[in-house]
């Protein structure tokens, strides 16, 4: 929902801490006297906004008709999320979550926006005083939806409805017959909703607006992901127009540091073909100047042009498995903006001087031109690092191999400096899949990362760094990469897991505070236990999720005070938003008129950027849980040695060697198994299922649709008292898809 500019600093206004109520000509004064560009503010315009604003619930009136904010009288705002199974729900708030119990819903829907009241200590339904109900239903959050057509006879009667492919969607959709069409039973469709019910129990009404194939099809899911989670793959005319006519400006040294004849090259992998990031060093008597050299995206795309424009609505590049979906047309993300070797390019380059242990003592930032000497790879640079000279890439680094061991030692002191500090390294397994010819699945392998991938990584964590620090020193606006302290709860929940894995959990007796280094040597313990990746994956559903935020806050994953994102503006709005700000410091174009200009893009560009990071995040898990299942489709029957990685009250996943996961059905396992979620285990007498236990299945079922393989136990090894082969009382766990969506809701993937 956007605001004006009055009825934006109306909320903020009232949302501030020290206020208190006021009557609204009261409020209207404070407003013309705090205000310079308010001190002629229309009464009529003022009341327009107060009434749009209370309307949508972001004010709220006393009984003495005082101004307020609706949280000091009960009220709050979010998104509503259905549950799977029942008709309860939850809505996410800026105040935290809220449990909506059955009967209250008020007839929202997944992804509504709402408005919710506090439920009385005194009501039956009270229970941890986080339980509300929904009093308003502000804007509708659905519009489409993907799902499977249905089709059969009731008698004489034609039934069509559509079967949403999200079962957070708890909505019954009828189709009219006539507007079938050409489509039939099990087409996968886009529905338009004509009309919503009128009760939580009632139809909808849909128009089928959209065809993608057949509900049991790779294309036709793969195309149902991408329209739900709004992927749109294809650029609007009039952006593509404006990046062909600014890539093909004359690159010009006026104005900027020419670094042209300094040792500069990117490291990325083999396929990257959008280089937004190149490096250079230079070794003092006293420490390092390290160079991290970014494309200058800001150059080309200018603000509020097309280009701008449609980079923020996509806010991210979208990585999936056989293509990317850029944020920029190709012209810039793979031309005149990518780093590639031997051609000049801008660049804005931060330079952070640091001493012989790793500390930043500064950070300058500078308009550039540069030429990279070389685009390095990966997997070579691994071989070079492992083999030396007796690599057979050794020759193609010979120019920059002084350069690259001085780098190297850098990141060593830098990686031993993250250590010390504990800063969390939490293992996060990534899968990548190879396709053949046809874009067909034929196999997973695990990815591996070597010391130039942890190198790169190191090196873009210290200029972040740095340019978070200079901006806030600066006192200049920036959009922050911010990372909360995890909840204590969750955190207890956490140790007393660990602890009976037998892991020393001491190091949170210490002090009541939770911080990285405590969970550092936790984990560090783990690993000497061979416990590592499964304590791992448990801490990081325990912790809160990075986002961005233009208020500066710690980010507490990577123990860093100033944390921002600079150095993929070629991918990511955050980054580009922030290069902006920096040239127009660096251009004078910051100063007292424009500050505020500046502070409201920060803000802006952070919630946009945050919602779209979690919408692409989505989709990128989406299209590779359909991968896996296609992969997993071909090999129905066959056997696997797994181990468990999740347990649930619905049965338990196991996770082949490759990184695909299934889900074993606890009606699968026989009757009185009892779920134990402390321990994270099923357990019925001396028969039992818990986290890290090695299993052997059968793939049982797989529904492409639903993105679900389900696994059949063969045998539990260590445990005597299971079933060698269970029976399964049908092919798909009935009611648990959404449950099975959700435990893979982690940090999926380290987006520091």
């Amino acid at each position: 929902m956007s605001f004006t500019k009055i009825e934006d600093t109306i909320i903020k206004y009232v949302s501030s801490d020290d206020y208190t109520p006021l009557l609204p000509n009261v409020l209207l004064e404070e407003i013309r006297a705090t205000h310079e560009e308010y001190s002629d503010l229309d009464e009529g315009v003022f009341w327009r906004a107060v009434s749009r604003l209370e309307k949508n619930y972001l004010l709220a009136f006393t009984k003495k008709g005082k101004i307020s904010s609706p949280r000091d009288m009960g009220i709050y705002t979010g998104t509503f999320s259905s549950s799977s199974k029942g008709n309860f729900g939850f809505v996410t708030t800026d105040d935290g979550e809220f449990f909506i119990p059955p009967h209250f819903g008020g007839g929202a829907v997944f992804s509504d926006t709402v408005a919710i009241r506090k439920i009385d200590a005194s009501s039956r339904h009270y229970g941890k005083g986080n339980e509300a109900e929904v009093i308003s239903i502000i804007e509708r959050g659905l519009k489409t939806v993907v799902g499977t057509l249905v089709v059969y006879h009731s008698g004489r009667a034609k039934i069509c409805q559509v079967e949403p492919d999200n079962e957070r969607i708890r909505l019954r959709i009828s189709i009219p017959e006539k507007s079938l069409g050409q489509r039939e039973n099990g087409d996968k469709v886009i529905c338009k909703i004509v009309a919503y019910p009128q009760s939580d129990y009632g139809y909808a009404t849909g128009e089928i607006i959209g065809f993608l194939g057949k509900a049991d099809s790779l294309e036709g899911n793969y195309r149902g992901i991408l329209h739900e989670n709004g992927i749109v793959t294809e650029f609007r005319d009039e952006t593509l127009a404006e990046a062909k006519v600014v890539s093909q400006e004359k690159i010009s040294p006026l104005g900027r540091v020419d670094l042209r004849d300094e040792t500069i090259f990117t490291i990325d992998s083999y396929e990257a073909k959008d280089l937004d990031d190149a490096i250079s060093i230079k070794e003092t008597e006293s420490g390092y100047v390290l160079g991290v050299h970014i494309a200058d995206v800001s150059h080309y795309v200018r603000k509020r042009s097309h280009l701008d424009k449609e980079a923020m609505e996509r806010g991210t590049s979208v990585y999936f498995t056989d293509k990317v979906v850029p944020m920029l047309p190709k012209e810039l993300s793979n031309g005149i903006c990518s780093l590639n070797e031997g051609v000049d390019r801008l660049a804005l380059s931060a330079f952070m001087t640091l001493d012989k242990s790793g500390t930043i003592l500064s950070t300058e930032i500078k308009n550039t031109i540069i030429r990279s000497k070389v685009k390095g790879i990966y997997s070579e640079l691994n071989d070079v690092i492992e083999n030396e000279e007796n690599s057979e890439f050794f020759s193609k680094y010979r120019h920059v191999i002084e350069d690259f061991q001085a780098m190297l030692r850098l990141y060593r002191v830098l990686k031993a400096k993250s250590e010390a500090k504990g800063a969390m390294e939490l293992e996060s397994e990534e899968a990548r899949i190879v396709l053949d010819e046809r874009g067909h699945p034929v196999d997973v392998v695990k990815r591996e990362r070597g010391e130039s991938e942890r190198l790169i990584e190191q090196f873009m964590l210290c200029a972040n760094e740095g340019v978070a620090t200079y901006l806030y020193n600066a006192s200049i606006p920036c959009v922050y990469r911010v990372h909360d302290e995890p909840d204590r709860e969750k955190i207890d929940a956490f140790a007393l897991f660990a602890r009976n894995l037998g892991v020393d959990v001491s190091p949170l007796n210490a002090r009541k505070t939770i911080t990285p280094s405590q969970l550092s040597r936790i984990l560090d313990d783990a690993e000497k236990k061979g416990q590592k990746p499964i304590v791992s994956s448990i801490l990081l559903r325990s912790l809160m999720k990075a986002k961005y935020s233009s208020v500066q806050k710690a980010h507490f994953g990577l123990n860093t005070q100033y944390y921002c994102h600079f150095t993929s503006p070629i991918r990511r709005y955050p980054d580009l938003t922030v290069h902006r700000i920096i040239k127009a410091l660096l251009n004078g174009d910051i100063n007292e008129s424009t500050i505020a200009e500046y502070e409201r893009l920060a803000d802006i560009s952070a919630q946009m950027s945050t919602d779209n990071e979690i919408r692409a995040v989505h989709a990128e898990r989406d299209i590779e849980d359909l991968y896996k299942a296609v992969y997993m489709r071909d090999r129905i029957g066959e056997e696997y040695e797994c181990v468990i990685c999740s347990v649930t009250s619905f049965g338990f996943f196991a996770k082949t060697e490759n990184l695909c996961e299934g889900l074993v059905p606890i009606e699968s396992l026989g009757g009185g198994f009892v779920f134990d979620r402390e321990n994270h285990m099923l357990s019925r007498g001396r028969a039992s299922y818990r986290l890290g236990m090695k299993v052997k299945i059968r793939v049982h079922d797989v529904d492409i649709s639903l993105r679900q393989v389900t696994f059949q136990l063969i045998k539990n090894e260590g445990d005597k008292s299971a079933p060698k082969t269970p029976v399964l009382r049908h092919k798909k766990p009935q009611g648990n898809t959404q449950r099975y969506r959700q435990h893979k809701k982690t940090h999926k993937g380290k987006r520091r």
